[in-house]
């Protein structure tokens, strides 16, 4: 692999050779002897990216001990291995750090030593990567006194792979787990992969799609639970726990049975005995994900059962062993009438789960999407955040860009996820964040975190385009820590992933920042949604949609557009929310601009805030998104000779692409909408009449 291609595929990893002498020199004296507390497989993987890093970074490769030595310049291990007070260090922080803390410490015993101590082996591995990640920063390191530790418990990767070697809604090439139906021979591959995960704190994947195809089912059968627990061997050394999504069907599907019955005393033996044999091959088994009655995905709906009796039979077959149950919220009948205006997708996952809480086991998590929708570029946060305050939840999030731009077109996801859990829910007064939801603390979940949709594939840059990279970085640090700030997480990756010329850090960084909004500008107007082509989603259909017998989302007419999910007039969606945020979307004056058609049915000619009229912001956007998309190319063309070949033509050819999307959108969107109002652009611009 030469040296372009290594840097393509390398992600945010580089460790590109430092070429200042004097901080070589300082990373240098602790990189000259490293000392292994134990001899764990997180251990060994810790000293392993210690060891990788440092020699690439500076030149020198360490001596590596198994044992501790008073002549170790750098110590990586747990604090039952190694003790504070042994070097110095009188404060103790670990009993304030959550399982997968860790501190880093520079102590001056014997000229200086640095201390990478975990809670668990797993904290250690993190304290070692958050050491390379500093370093590969050019930060000093002399004076380092670092306790950290995750808000989150559960930080989780979803893929959506089948077993052919396909991706649901991947666009970054063809799975690396699975491939001609079985598992994929390139084990190199997936340690990287999990190298990647670690370096920002994922702790738990599933390796397959939440649609269990045929084949898939099988997957918990003693054919393929040895591949499995060979996949599971080379992640556990990185720290992340394995789950399977599982076809709820299984007892009939593969088991022989004749009912899936959540509450069928054979059926319950049935799962009792299929966990048991998969703990056999896997000890430290992480559960399973599911869906299950939406989107023809069977369920216990079948047997007149409830969400709760259909994962609570699961979360007792897994209970003994320690294992959870992740079940999706994306719950909704997808053959309903949407030209019903009393019917609304939008009310779905709170009108089923918010009757049950307080009836789910603990060891059962509900997966709540960030909207009410279905990764809109532009959609409220879900009234169930908050709603459910006995009831475990993780927020799932989409790495993979199915409506904003499937990695062809740049679509930097950090911002919409700060503000999703930033959003006060009210749910027990001023401060009650999704944030504060899902990381547990403000109702004392036992399990909770976030979920994320994968978008990674067998391409060499893993993510198909290599600006995207920044979506699977940025999902990782916000999950670790969700206090983060835009700048700082943007910042970090565009100088691990490009280095430090300062052109390039700050063009880069300024295209990733503003990239949602362009996006959102020339495609779904004040949060309709929708209006992509249906099966693939990509590029504008105005009135597509997945099932569209039915019609659209948007209601769009002579007189009007936007959906009416108010309480006085419409759906009465708003209800859902607490107050005061069901008064503020309830209402067109406290109604936000960007949320306005999302909850309000208004003429054409209604004014937002900003002053325009809504016909007109929608021919202003969507001729300013072209222009956008236009400077993005150019910005990023001037950075040409400043960034390998293959990286920048990669980029360069996405955002040519991306300029013929946008230029697609503005003319189909402002087209229909002309066709549909009457009433002719102010500005006179062409549209397609």
């Amino acid at each position: 692999m030469d040296s372009a291609w290594k840097e393509s595929y390398a992600c945010w990893l580089q460790y590109k050779e430092i070429d200042d002498a004097s901080l070589v020199e300082r990373y240098a004296s602790y990189g000259q002897r490293v000392a292994v507390g134990g001899v764990s497989p997180v251990l060994q993987s810790a000293a392993n990216e210690c060891v990788r890093g440092m020699t690439s970074m500076i030149g020198v490769e360490p001596t590596v001990s198994d044992r501790i030595t008073r002549d170790a310049t750098l110590i990586i291990g747990t604090k039952d291995q190694v003790s504070l007070e042994d070097y110095g260090i009188r404060t103790n922080p670990f009993p304030h750090l959550p399982d997968d803390g860790y501190v880093i410490q520079t102590a001056n015993v014997g000229g200086g030593v640095l201390l990478l101590l975990g809670k668990t082996d797993r904290g250690a591995l993190y304290a070692v990567h958050h050491l390379l990640r500093l370093m590969q920063l050019r930060k000093p390191v002399d004076e380092l006194a670092i306790a950290e530790g995750s808000r989150n418990n559960v930080r989780m990767i979803n893929h959506w792979d089948n077993m052919d070697g396909s991706v649901e809604r991947g666009y970054a090439g063809q799975s690396i787990f699975f491939e001609n139906g079985k598992f994929a021979d390139n084990l190199e591959r997936l340690e990287d992969y999990a190298r990647l995960l670690s370096s920002v704190g994922i702790n738990a994947i599933s390796v397959n799609n939440v649609n269990v195809g045929k084949v898939e089912t099988r997957l918990i059968t003693e054919d393929w639970l040895p591949e499995v627990a060979r996949v599971a061997d080379l992640f556990r050394a990185y720290g992340i726990q394995i789950f399977l999504s599982i076809n709820y069907a299984s007892p009939v599907e593969i088991g022989g049975l004749s009912t899936a019955d959540p509450l069928d005393p054979a059926v319950r033996e049935w799962w009792s005995e299929r966990v048991a044999n998969i703990y056999r091959f896997i000890p430290d088994f992480g559960g399973f994900l599911v869906k299950a009655d939406s989107e023809h995905r069977p369920g216990p709906f079948t047997y007149g059962r409830n969400h709760a009796e259909g994962a609570n039979m699961l979360g007792e077959a897994l209970r003994p062993f320690g294992g959870l149950v992740i079940w999706r919220c994306f719950v909704y009948d997808c053959q309903q009438d949407w030209r019903d205006r009393s019917t609304d997708r939008a009310r779905a996952a709170y009108d089923h789960f918010k009757p049950l809480d307080g009836a789910f086991l603990d060891n059962v998590i509900l997966q709540v999407k960030n909207g009410p929708m279905d990764f809109q570029v532009r959609e409220p946060v879900s009234p169930l955040f908050g709603a459910m305050p006995q009831t475990n939840q993780v927020i799932e999030l989409q790495i993979t860009q199915e409506y904003t731009g499937q990695q062809k077109d740049l679509c930097y996801l950090v911002p919409q996820w700060k503000e999703i859990l930033d959003f006060d829910t009210y749910a027990r007064g001023k401060g009650s964040t999704v944030k504060s939801v899902v990381d547990g603390s403000l109702f004392n979940y036992a399990h909770s975190g976030m979920a994320a949709v994968s978008n990674v594939g067998r391409d060499l840059n893993w993510t198909g385009h290599t600006l995207a990279q920044a979506n699977l970085y940025g999902y990782g640090r916000l999950a670790w820590n969700p206090e983060m700030r835009i700048e700082d997480v943007t910042d970090e990756w565009v100088r691990l992933t490009f280095g430090h010329d300062s052109s390039v850090v700050e063009q880069i960084s300024k295209m990733l920042r503003e990239s949602w909004r362009i996006y959102e500008n020339y495609t779904a107007p004040l949060g309709v949604g929708w209006m992509v082509n249906p099966g693939h989603h990509y590029g504008p259909n105005v009135d597509g949609y997945e099932y569209s017998v039915w019609g659209t989302y948007h209601f769009a007419d002579r007189d009007g557009v936007g959906v009416d999910r108010t309480v006085q007039t419409g759906t009465g969606f708003t209800a859902q929310y607490f107050s005061p945020n069901a008064e503020m979307y309830e209402s067109l004056e406290t109604c936000p601009d960007e949320l306005l058609l999302f909850f309000h049915h208004v003429p054409y000619t209604h004014r937002l805030k900003s002053g325009e009229t809504v016909i007109q912001h929608i021919y202003n956007t969507h001729f300013e998104g072209v222009e956008q998309v236009q400077a993005l190319r150019e910005g990023w063309r001037k950075l040409k000779g400043k960034i390998d070949a293959l990286r920048f033509h990669n980029v360069e050819e996405r955002l040519e692409a991306q300029l013929a999307n946008a230029r697609e959108w503005r003319d189909q969107i402002n087209t229909y909408f002309y066709r549909k109002s009457g009433i002719p652009d102010e500005k006179n611009r062409t549209i397609y009449k």
